[in-house]
């Protein structure tokens, strides 16, 4: 709790200041009577804020992008022998109670900034540009908050900036999630009604719009809804959200926003730009990348930089690539998995995945499209190198180091933006810090199966189905579009908060057993651990270990999450 403050603290005395603290007016330096005044110094302000969404990147297993992709049922942990943070994951265990305070400490520093933001923005002289900037503040606030809550539950809550010494000083208190839902749920409605109706490319790209507070709006809606058994959205000021309202915050978004579902599924993800496609047979054929920046599907995304470091200001790789690749310690010839390339082999696939996808929908391009089978797409691999745990022969497509041939025709690139086709010099070429592209939060083809699922229709479905060449639906059914939102959403980050708004988790967690996966290249089967996934789920809700480093600064303020006091975690492998 002292570092929670601790970052409050600094954020107030070396930023824009704060009346209570400063109240006379300054010639030479940036204070609160005058900045921020326009659109240039509120882009400063938020630029801060902005920078917290990636700098989590710095350790990615511990985010809850990361988290949520192992523990769903769609993916094991993997990594080495040695990576048990990637192993506990999947079996809503731990390694190390203090796994997620990189996690914590940026998310409340991102809190922190926002909140000076939002104190801050209404000096903005400028109507239209103020709604802009304090719809993004309030949306960032909200997003920030969204993922905390669903991570640890129950979380210390900063309503705002402290006024003086002694408020910033003051350890917050650690208030019920459905309590701090209220507050996102404020903060969302209030961006979607004063932002601008902006259409999706007049701003640069990764910028909060309109349209992002709709769909995530929608989002906290149903996981709030469906995870608390609700039938509306409170508000901090006692006032209800609808369904009603949700929706047609949504038919707003189809109707007016310019966003749209681009034309091949394929074309969203990597493997299908310019530079790889010419190389990889599955993509020849496919319509190229539609680049980030340039996408209308992209709803919302945060950006990534490939002149980032581990820990710098400059900014982030999209490191996720790097994790979720796959795993060799040099003994892989990336040649043979083309256009697949070098990381640490977190998240492989389950096989479960794959073959009720199959039996499912045989005809449906979203599943090669979106898996990487190496029985009949590499050239020759080779199970269990660098002591590959969790091994599937299954590795996703979508948010994966992607190479490319050098001009040479020879040699690849550990990442294709490195070329100088797209982001790099063609010469600096980081298999670690080489991945710039952006991750998807909100496409729009969510905002049209949370459409369907919210009016129970199946025009949104049917419109996702269509560009995958499936033939429509004739009516609406939940385990359809449990179904569709499983297949088109695959592998960004979503399928652990439909299972547990949806309450299937229990039951659909257990199939990850019995698997077959290969431990440093033997064969063997998914095992459960410490009563199985079942009782995991039904002891911790899904709730991960708030970091006891934080507990046991807050002197008994501070509670940990049921089902956390279990042994610590002890290797299994075989």
């Amino acid at each position: 709790m002292k570092k929670i403050v601790l970052y409050l603290f600094i954020f107030v005395f070396a930023g824009t200041g704060c009346e209570s603290f400063l109240d006379t007016e300054s010639y030479t330096k940036k204070n609160s009577s005058n900045f921020p005044l326009n659109e240039d110094d509120a882009e400063q302000l938020l630029t801060g804020v902005y920078t917290t969404l990636s700098k989590g990147q710095e350790s990615p297993g511990n985010t809850y992008f990361f988290t949520a992709e192992l523990a769903s049922d769609d993916r094991y942990g993997g990594g080495g022998e040695n990576d048990k943070d990637f192993q506990v994951v999947t079996h809503l265990l731990y390694s190390n109670l203090d796994r997620y305070k990189s996690f914590w400490s940026a998310k409340y520093t991102g809190v922190a900034r926002a909140n000076m933001a939002i104190s801050n923005l209404a000096t903005i002289e400028n109507e239209e540009v103020r709604n802009q900037k304090m719809g993004e503040a309030l949306f960032l606030r909200a997003y920030t908050y969204f993922e905390l809550v669903q991570l640890f539950g129950d979380i210390p809550f900063i309503e705002r900036a402290p006024e003086d010494v002694d408020e910033a000083q003051t350890p917050p208190a650690q208030l019920p999630a459905k309590d701090i839902f209220a507050y996102i749920a404020t903060d969302l409605k209030q961006a979607y009604e004063i932002m601008p109706s902006y259409p999706w490319n007049q701003l640069r790209s990764g910028t909060v719009t309109k349209w992002a507070a709709a769909g995530m709006l929608a989002r906290v809606y149903l996981f709030y809804t469906g995870f608390y058994q609700e039938s509306s959205l409170p508000t901090s000021e006692g006032e209800a959200i609808t369904k009603d309202f949700v929706v047609g915050a949504l038919d707003n978004c189809i109707a007016n926003s310019g966003h749209g579902l681009i034309d091949d599924f394929r074309s969203l993800w990597p493997y299908t730009n310019s530079e790889s496609k010419k190389d990889y047979e599955y993509a020849k054929e496919a319509p190229t990348w539609v680049k980030d920046g340039e996408n209308k599907e992209h709803v919302f995304v945060i950006k990534n930089s490939h002149l980032g470091d581990w820990g710098t200001t400059i900014g982030f790789a999209n490191q996720y690539s790097l994790y979720f690749a796959i795993r060799s310690g040099g003994k892989i010839d990336y040649h043979n998995t083309f256009p697949f390339g070098q990381g640490w082999g977190a998240g492989p696939v389950t096989p479960n995945l794959w073959n009720e996808w199959k039996e499912d929908e045989p005809d449906d391009i979203r599943r090669v499209a979106s898996i990487y089978d190496v029985t009949t797409e590499s050239t020759d691999y080779p199970f269990g190198e660098d002591a590959q745990m969790e091994e599937t022969g299954f590795w996703q497509k979508k948010i994966i180091a992607t190479t490319a041939y050098k001009a040479n025709g020879v040699d690849l690139y550990n990442s294709f933006t490195s070329s100088t086709a797209y982001y790099g010099d063609g010469e600096t070429d980081n298999f670690q810090l080489g991945h710039e592209t952006d991750l998807i939060v909100v496409r729009h083809a969510d905002i049209l199966l949370m459409h369907s699922e919210l009016t129970e229709t199946t025009t949104g479905i049917n419109a996702v189905r269509a560009r995958a060449g499936l033939p429509p639906l004739a009516s609406y059914s939940l385990a359809a579009l449990q179904k569709e939102r499983r297949y088109e959403l695959a592998f960004e980050g979503l399928r652990w908060g439909d299972l547990r708004r949806w309450h299937i988790a229990e039951a659909a967690l257990p199939r990850k057993y019995g698997q077959p996966i290969w431990n440093r290249g033997i064969a063997t089967t998914m095992k459960p651990q410490q009563g199985g996934l079942a009782a995991r789920y039904k002891a911790t809700q899904g709730f991960m270990p708030i970091p006891q480093s934080e507990i046991d600064l807050a002197n008994g303020a501070l509670k940990q999450n049921p089902g956390w006091d279990i042994a610590p975690f002890v290797s299994w492998m075989e």
